[in-house]
């Protein structure tokens, strides 16, 4: 468990502070499961509501940021009186270190559950250098 807090550290989004928000919209922080394997970190993320044509993943300067977007349902010919089920957005950013190939990172999403898989880059090999007479 400590060596996933050195591979992948959690940065919650906090929109007053690191982000400017486009849309007049609350914005979420998706819960998360983090698990390790031998080869890889599998986060899963849920997103309720969100599509594959709704989600942006972006890798910039080590930080992994996922958002989504979500449209709104409309009521044709109803007026909403009570309602306990809030809509907005997701987003949630994550630093990753060198020991993630970030070149071979996965998405996929079903039923508004994200999965990334984070492949770990293979530790270096021993080998033998050959030594050659100048």
């Amino acid at each position: 468990m400590a060596d996933t807090t050195k591979e992948l550290k959690k940065r919650e989004v906090e929109a007053s502070v690191e982000t400017e928000q486009t849309r007049n919209r609350k914005v979420f922080v998706p819960k998360v499961d983090i698990i390790e394997t031998e080869g890889t970190i599998e986060l899963i993320a849920d997103m309720p509501g969100v599509d594959e044509k709704n989600i942006d993943i972006d890798l910039e300067k080590g930080v992994l940021t996922i958002t989504g977007v979500i449209e709104p349902e409309r009521y044709k010919d109803q007026r909403v009186i009570y309602a306990e089920y809030e809509i907005g957005d997701y987003q949630r950013s994550f630093s990753i270190s060198d020991t993630i190939d970030q070149d071979k990172i996965e998405a996929s999403v079903k039923d508004g559950v994200l999965s990334l898989t984070l492949p770990k880059v293979e530790p270096a090999k021993a080998r033998k250098i050959k030594v050659n007479a100048a």
